[in-house]
């Protein structure tokens, strides 16, 4: 942990750039998020990227602002008019990876690498095994094998004056210099790449990448060479005032992610930085990272546990086996465990990379099967851990990898135990790059999709294993983050979340009306299957639960979630190897759903019969993300009502300005409390975590002397117990003024049913007598 920089957000606003919403727009609208409290825009990735990239981090050109963007002129205009309003800049930064293009001269760099090989000066900016496919590149893009695509494969001029390319359809590649005139075969074995058949990806790709996705390729940037080279621009403009701080994309990916941190802290004296670590079960962020803390999933699983009813949700599961015809369903834990297992099998998608660590084991003395390494990578329980050869292990990754090594010589290894070596240090490195790749698709890729008793449990971060949290591990939790990570992010949606914030807290109600559920669930499927429109119980499930947490919505946007959600759970269909038949019948039973009077209505009917609790359960998450430490970071759009499903649902275009919700809506509301919230933030700073005695329906806390939260949790079950009856919320001294309802003057003993009369949470302000 470090000492907060000088330039400390109090809350953030993230905003997806993307054609059609470039830095022009973002600047329009400034003036409207600095009314609504938030202190710094949050851009998603800035740099040139991909034409036509919706997200920036198909990164091509560390040297350019993205043009589509608008260009270095429009993110500085974009950042003058945040700064008269009051607002700084954070961007996000992508040191993991860059795009590998078709059209490979859009990235010089490797363009360069496939044209010189081993001999290019960008060489070191790719992680490389070059002692794997005789000293070349592989490239997985043909249709087909080799052999059956040399008759599309064409060698001629691509520019004027400039020498011959080869081309593969719209891929364009360079040639290899003296090698133009050969004969085709002969000059395909000359090049610095080998040209393959795109399916050779999993098991014969030589250089890291991004997951499993073979066009982002991993850079070095453990090179200071080429930390220098793909930062200068976004240190430069931070040194200029232009930004203000870094949210770092996918640190697990880097071979030293504590190193990195800490040179990005020099050049940049202290910047504020958020980091996109995942952690798991009770895993701590590293204390030695130089870093405000993480961008925050961990703080959303806490706000969603505390919300959610544990007993309800276990009871679901028993709702899900049941619907399944089954006596019960495996574990989550198993699943994950299934999910890991098949991405490191021999033909798994990560199979390449378990192989490149037998490469590197095999230039050690140790003799280490490769199902050694892949079952330790199967087994190990969070995304990675983060040696420093030559520097002692932490006892927390030491004690996971003791019990994960499926033998002593892969523990010895990982653990340093057979010296210092080239080998013997990659070894350790790239099985904690490969253990988050393995953590990261086949957990939230796969055992995600697999196993969903309660979908709003599947998130990024969360741990569907152990649903609920009980108000006391809240507090705890609370109270720990002020003491060690006080300026760290916290966050309900992002443009990674599976499903928004308010279709999680639709779909929470569930786990307090698991007979109720159990009924819909039953009815939905009968009017489906009578339409000719039945599906599997398993993509039924899948199918109404998803439906239900953005109702309304159309078709297309329903069958696009669950077509994505069935191709990654690849138990029927996947990406790359798609069952046509089965997804026909998915789509058809998708698009149908809002098209059927009886079942849209009877779908309608049950939100409108889980509103008010939804209510509840989105004021009070606002009120915990807005209120509790750390920095609250909001995803555009969300100060509204927002049930938006899996990317690209999540991604699409928000357009500012629009109408005034009207008085006592749940948009108003949500508004309301928003805009308090995050104005208080901004004019005073909030002091410790302490809770207050409460109830099991009521969370209640102070932030230093003068703010106090309240907040309903599981309001059914408050319903159901007769609501807050004559229970009071005891103040501390002084006078309060409830900031969402103006009702001041309270002191002493208030009771709930009439500070929670207007809404289900308050936020008090001591205020002079």
């Amino acid at each position: 942990m470090t000492a907060a920089p000088a330039h400390t957000p109090t809350a953030t606003y993230r905003l997806q750039l993307q054609p059609g919403f470039g830095f022009a727009e973002a600047a329009a609208a400034v003036p409207y998020l600095a009314r609504l409290g938030v202190s710094h825009l949050h851009l998603s990735p800035v740099l040139q990227a991909m034409p036509g990239s919706t997200h920036g981090y198909d990164v091509v050109d560390h040297s350019r602002i993205s043009e589509e963007l608008g260009g270095e002129d429009g993110l500085r205009a974009l950042s003058a008019t945040a700064r008269t309003h009051g607002l700084g800049l954070i961007v996000d930064t992508v040191p993991n990876h860059m795009a590998a293009p078709g059209q490979a001269r859009l990235n010089h760099a490797w363009w360069e690498l496939l044209r010189e090989g081993q001999e290019s000066p960008y060489a070191a900016w790719f992680d490389v095994d070059w002692a794997a496919q005789d000293g070349r590149v592989l490239l997985p893009v043909l249709g087909d094998r080799l052999e059956a695509e040399l008759p599309r494969l064409r060698v001629g001029p691509d520019r004027p004056g400039e020498p011959p390319v080869l081309r593969y359809y719209d891929q364009v590649l360079p040639l290899r210099p003296g090698t133009e005139e050969l004969p085709l075969t002969e000059l395909l074995d000359r090049q610095w790449y080998r040209l393959a058949w795109w399916r050779l990806a999993r098991t014969e790709l030589n250089y890291r990448r991004f997951f499993t996705v073979s066009g982002l390729v991993g850079l070095r940037v453990e090179d200071e060479r080429v930390f220098a080279a793909t930062h200068e621009l976004l240190l430069r403009l931070h040194r200029e005032g232009v930004l203000h701080g870094f949210r770092v994309d996918h640190p697990d990916g880097l071979a030293d992610p504590r190193d990195y941190l800490r040179r990005l802290a020099e050049r940049t004296g202290g910047a504020y930085v958020a980091v996109e670590k995942i952690l798991t079960g009770d895993e701590r962020l590293p204390a030695d990272w130089a870093c405000a803390g993480t961008t925050g999933y961990d703080a959303l699983r806490r706000i969603d546990g505390v919300l959610t009813d544990r007993v309800g949700a276990l009871t679901l599961a028993e709702v899900y086996a049941d619907h399944l015809g089954r006596a019960s369903v495996p574990d989550a834990d198993t699943v994950a465990r299934e999910g890991r297992t098949e991405m490191v099998a021999p033909q798994g998608e990560l199979a390449a990379e378990v192989d490149r660590l037998v490469r590197v084991a095999a230039r050690t003395p140790a003799e280490v099967p490769r199902a050694d390494i892949a079952d330790t990578l199967a087994a190990y329980p969070v995304y990675r851990p983060y040696p420093v050869p030559g520097e002692p292990d932490d006892p927390a990754d030491t004690e996971r990898l003791t019990a994960a090594a499926a033998s002593a010589e892969v523990l010895d290894l990982a653990l340093g135990r057979r010296g210092r070596g080239p080998a013997e240090d990659e070894f350790r490195v790239r099985l904690a790059q490969t253990a988050s790749a393995v953590a990261a698709k086949g957990v939230e890729d796969t055992a995600f999709y697999r196993r969903y008793p309660l979908l709003s449990l599947n998130e990024v971060g969360g741990d569907p294993a152990s649903p609920g949290l009980e108000p006391a591990e809240f507090h705890d939790y609370c109270e720990r983050m002020q003491r060690d990570w006080p300026a760290a992010m916290t966050v309900l949606s992002t443009h990674d979340t599976k499903r928004s914030a308010d279709a999680r807290a639709r779909l929470a109600v569930l786990a307090e009306l698991p007979g109720l559920w159990r009924t819909e669930l039953a009815a939905w499927t009968e009017l489906a299957a009578a339409a000719g429109h039945g599906l599997d119980p398993h993509t039924g499930y899948l199918l109404w639960q998803t439906a239900l947490a953005a109702w309304p919505l159309d078709g297309e946007r329903l069958s696009a979630a669950v077509l994505k959600s069935v191709r990654e759970a690849k138990l029927r269909t996947t990406w790359t190897e798609p069952d046509s038949d089965y997804e026909q019948s998915v789509e058809r039973a998708a698009r149908a759903v809002p098209d059927h009077p009886e079942l849209a209505a009877r779908i309608s009917a049950l939100v409108d019969r889980l509103a008010p609790y939804e209510r509840v359960n989105t004021l009070s998450g606002t009120l915990l993300h807005l209120t509790m430490p750390g920095v609250p970071d909001l995803y555009q759009g969300s100060e509204f009502p927002l049930h938006t499903l899996v990317d690209p649902d999540n991604r699409r275009i928000v357009r500012f300005g629009g109408t005034t919700p009207g008085p006592g809506s749940p948009a108003a509301e949500k508004l309301r409390l928003t805009t308090a919230a995050l104005r208080l933030r901004r004019d005073r700073p909030l002091g410790d975590h302490t809770a207050l005695p409460g109830d099991p329906h009521l969370l209640a806390y102070r932030r230093g002397p003068d703010v106090l939260a309240v907040a309903t949790r599981l309001p059914y079950g408050l319903e159901r117990r007769g609501g807050w009856q004559d229970r009071t919320l005891p103040l501390p001294d002084g006078h309060w003024t409830d900031t969402l309802t103006d009702r001041g003057g309270l002191t002493g003993e208030v009771p709930l049913a009439e500070l929670l009369s207007e809404l289900p949470v308050a936020l008090l302000l001591r205020t002079p007598a």
